[in-house]
């Protein structure tokens, strides 16, 4: 976007760009969301940033009024595959706050003098202000939404001290933590609730379509996983020690009532709860332009109709990238019932959760587990198992590292030379770790099967990409959309595949 259509954005307070952008007026000292109900400021005064580090850099204070941290983060950092896009995922992910600059440097290949050059002249900010700006935003959102104490909220926020956490907030908010903790009234912990409990909203863009709870209900593994259509739990391992959570969607009774995700924490290390929060955060996309993908979609007529009928699909995440490769491996070319059956079996060779939490006792078995024991346990063509046990390994030994910073191609490198590895599981592992919203898994049944149900008779589909070009870069949400009609019953009136269809390639 340029000057002015982002000026005109805030002219007509457009909600679909807070958190994309920062409005800073110079004639006020503070930054704003694009959707602040304040006068618009005369254009001469305003600076737009593409952080809220980079207003902070700049000597801007944060709006009292619009409250700009307290929304959804930017899309852009899953579109965009730059060093600037892989290095924002890693600080959301509290990368600095555990290894410093250096470890986050090293993890993207370059100097920590590199890194601050690069991300300065791309943001506005080096990365110990992006940091900082990510440690404000998690504080003020336990500060107004929790009864934690302050001491707690400085150390889980990632703040090395609470001198240094009492300036950062008064620097960010021009408020003192006691003073923007009574900006708003914060959740009472159930009577009973231990210590380390902890309920909070979740910022969303709407539309939100909650199919993404069935998604991840349908591949639940007992003990380790929980679902329904609106809720989903899990145990997960995070650097300081185990995890487990809630996420509850609300969409309301009444007709066009908001979204809204409440996420209860039921244990984990204070040290880890921005690195929590992120991964929640990713798991349901939540800082998706759903406006965006949705009226790219809409244009295709094999996929007008069902976004229409489910607007604002999201793209499920990841919260452990080296789980996600071992159940993408296991559901290769298998149904999503028959991969959650073998993985099921497999969560056998993990070990009990140190915080079990409401039918959440074990932990998905580690790398060096599986490799160890998961010959006992995995079932299949026996090339199938050695893969996977290869894979294992070289997780466990640190050979084969990935995650969250890397890049499309860089994820290629790492995963295709894998024995039992191809273009699907990579392209899998893409959309799911790192967001990647244009992937297209044109051989995958499922994606074949929910072709032929939306596909129009006699309509424009046949002059159109058999891989979807049209909609590019927002592909795996149409993906998404096909998964959905390949697993939805059609009407009796509606386009339908054969009455025997091909098993539908596990999706884990």
């Amino acid at each position: 976007m340029d000057f002015w259509q982002r000026y005109r954005a805030i002219d007509t307070r457009d909600t679909r760009f807070d958190g994309q952008f920062f409005t800073a007026v110079r004639s006020t000292g503070i930054y704003c969301r694009p959707s602040c109900p304040a006068r618009t400021p005369k254009a001469a005064n305003v600076t737009f940033y593409e952080t809220s580090a980079a207003a902070h850099e700049a000597g801007y204070r944060a709006c009292k009024r619009c409250l700009p941290e307290a929304v959804p983060g930017t899309p852009a950092w899953n579109v965009r595959q730059d060093i600037a896009g892989r290095a924002m995922r890693l600080i959301n992910d509290g990368v600095i706050n555990r290894d410093g600059v250096e470890g986050l440097a090293s993890r993207l290949g370059y100097s920590a003098r590199q890194l601050n050059r690069i991300l300065s002249q791309e943001l506005g900010a080096g990365p110990l202000s992006l940091a900082r700006a990510s440690r404000a935003q998690t504080a003020r959102t336990l500060l107004v939404s929790t009864p934690m104490k302050i001491v707690d909220i400085a150390f889980a926020a990632g703040f090395s001290s609470v001198r240094q956490f009492n300036e950062t907030i008064g620097e960010v908010f021009a408020m003192t933590p006691t003073a923007l903790r009574a900006t708003a009234r914060h959740h009472r912990p159930p009577a009973g609730t231990a210590s380390t409990a902890l309920t909070l909203n979740l910022p969303v863009r709407e539309p939100f379509d909650p199919g993404v709870f069935t998604f991840l209900a349908v591949r639940a593994i007992p003990g380790i996983e929980t679902g329904s259509a609106t809720s989903y739990g899990r145990t997960l391992r995070l650097p300081h020690g185990d995890a487990a959570f809630h996420v509850e969607y609300d969409g309301g009774t009444r007709p066009g009532a908001p979204a809204k995700l409440t996420l209860t924490v039921d244990a984990v290390d204070l040290r880890d709860l921005s690195a929590l929060l992120s991964r929640v955060r990713r798991l349901f996309d939540l800082d998706a332009d759903p406006l965006a993908v949705d009226n790219v979609l809409a244009a295709d007529p094999r996929l007008a109709a069902s976004v229409a009928a489910y607007p604002g699909i999201r793209l499920p995440g990841a919260v452990d990238p080296h789980e996600l490769l071992v159940r993408a491996m296991i559901g290769q070319q298998i149904t999503v019932a028959a991969a959650r059956t073998a993985l099921t079996e497999l969560s056998a060779a993990g070990s009990a959760s140190h915080t079990p939490s409401d039918g959440l006792d074990r932990m998905f078995p580690t790398a060096a587990e599986i490799a160890a024991n998961g010959r006992n346990f995995l079932r299949g063509p026996q090339r199938r198992i050695d893969s996977l046990l290869a894979a294992a390994e070289r997780m466990a030994s640190g050979e084969l590292d990935f995650g969250y910073g890397d890049d499309l191609p860089g994820l290629h490198e790492k995963l295709l030379p894998l024995p039992g590895v191809g273009p699907w599981t990579v392209g899998y592992a893409a959309m799911r770790i790192l967001g990647s919203p244009d992937i297209f898994l044109a051989n995958d049944a499922a994606v074949r099967n929910g072709v032929r149900r939306l596909a129009p008779e006699d309509g424009p589909g046949d002059a159109l990409s058999a891989d979807f070009l049209e909609v590019s870069p927002w592909r795996s949400y149409a993906t998404m959309h096909l998964w959905r009609a390949a697993a939805t019953k059609p009407s009796p009136s509606a386009h339908s595949t054969p009455s025997t269809p091909p098993p539908l390639k596990a999706t884990p």
